[in-house]
Formats: C-alpha cells, sequence, structure tokens
C-alpha cells in the first residue's frame, strides 16, 4: 500500500495529458475515447494537475525504491518526471512528454511487478531469538514494533542486557533478527 503514488501519479498524469488536446494530440484521441475532452476548456489548470500527478509519482517511485532496490525503475522514475518538467518549462516538446509519461508508466508497471515477486518486502518479522552473551541461554520474543527495546532480563542468570555501541536495541545486538525499524530500511531514530 506505501508504493501506490507511483501508480497513481503515472496514471493521473497520463490521464492529464489526455485532457490536453492541443498540447499531446496523440494522448488527445484515447482522452476523447474516455470522455475527458470535456476538460480541454480547463487546459491551464490541467497542466498543473499533470505536474502533480508527476510529483506523486516521483516521490512514488523514490518510496518503491526504498522497499524493492532496483537500481533500474528509480533511474526510470526519477528520470522520467525530469523529462517531463524539462518538457513542459524548458523546451516544449510534445515528443518528451510523451517519452517522460512512458517512462513513468514502465516504472509504475515495473514496480508493481517487483512488488509481486517481493513477498517480504512489506512483511516485518517480530519474532527474534535473543542471545544472552552471559550464559548462552536463548529465548524467542516478540519484538515491539512501536519502540525499541533497550534493556532485557535474561530469564536464565538474571543478567540486564543491553544494545552494542552502533546498535538501537537488544535485539539488533543479541537477536536472530534485527528490530522493525532496522527490517523496513529506516533509521531507528524513532526510539
Amino acid at each position: 500500500m506505501k508504493t501506490i503514488g507511483d501508480k497513481l501519479g503515472a496514471v493521473g498524469a497520463v490521464l492529464s495529458a489526455a485532457a490536453c488536446p492541443a498540447c499531446f494530440p496523440l494522448l488527445a484521441v484515447v482522452g476523447s475515447a474516455l470522455g475527458l475532452g470535456v476538460f480541454a476548456r480547463f487546459e491551464g489548470y490541467v497542466m498543473y494537475v499533470l505536474q502533480g500527478f508527476v510529483l506523486l509519482a516521483l516521490v512514488g517511485n523514490i518510496l518503491a525504491y526504498r522497499a524493492h532496490r532496483k537500481i533500474a525503475l528509480l533511474i526510470a522514475g526519477v528520470g522520467s518526471p525530469l523529462v517531463v518538467f524539462y518538457a513542459i518549462h524548458v523546451s516544449f516538446s510534445p515528443l518528451l512528454m510523451y517519452v517522460g509519461l512512458a517512462g513513468l508508466t514502465v516504472a509504475a508497471v515495473g514496480n508493481w511487478l517487483a512488488g509481486r515477486r517481493c513477498g517480504t518486502c512489506d512483511t516485518v518479522i517480530l519474532k527474534s531469538a535473543i542471545t544472552c552473551p552471559q550464559c548462552g541461554s536463548q529465548k524467542e520474543e516478540t519484538m515491539p514494533t512501536d519502540a525499541c527495546q533497550f534493556f532485557y532480563e535474561c530469564p536464565s542468570c538474571h543478567t540486564l542486557l543491553k544494545p552494542k555501541p552502533g546498535d538501537c536495541c537488544v535485539f539488533c545486538s543479541n537477536g536472530t533478527v534485527k528490530c522493525p525499524p532496522m527490517q523496513k530500511g529506516s533509521s531507528c531514530s524513532t526510539c
């Protein structure tokens, strides 16, 4: 659900461009078939809507990269909005606009496919087995999702475990699985 921005942005940008028959005649055929010709008189405003959707797609593509780590999709997802903005603000070119919109579509489809292939991208493991460095005993525990756990008392020898320097919590230092924020690839700054 967190990577829907790239898809919504790409679809919105293409539909917005299809509502501008004077600027994008090739897309105007699709827009007319979809009944978007009614927005032709608002073409100036529709261009702002198009740019908003392109920005949404840009943010969505960056978030999708954080989830899937596909560099080619990041390049397409960041380069395409730059091409669109260049085509709008620097040198108006319908051909460049079509290339940019096609790139956004490719990135959105690629991120969707990457999300389908990756069964663990949005899955956070909540169970971790903590090993006591003092006595070597191990116990599986459920990690908190809203905060890091700084201390853990070993049930066998009652040693109070603390995070090692550089780690955010006892699960990152002594557990078999890192804490949920670290699994998501974000920092544990909220902990």
